[in-house]
């Protein structure tokens, strides 16, 4: 029983992405951080450069890639969304 919540826990988080081709395109080029943090949740990851900052929402086969340059959407991809 117990494993049967844990796996049925797990499915509906991974339902629940919000990676998708839907909210990648609310996003739009001169969007602070945080309004894109208000469609996609926390970056699951974040690399500071000189003067941008490129963060990642998802993982290597599925993603949304967006470059910020003073916390505004300069330039923005996707991998692997439907």
């Amino acid at each position: 029983m117990k494993k049967l919540l844990i796996g049925t826990a797990i499915l509906t988080l991974v339902g629940c992405s919000k990676v998708n081709m839907e909210n990648y395109n609310k996003v739009k080029v001169g969007m602070d951080k945080a309004e894109v943090e208000t469609i996609l949740g926390s970056a699951d990851e974040c690399e500071e450069k000189t003067l941008h900052t490129n963060c990642t929402w998802g993982n290597e086969d599925k993603h949304i890639k967006i470059t910020l340059v003073s916390d505004k959407v300069t330039l923005y991809t996707k991998k692997g969304l439907e």
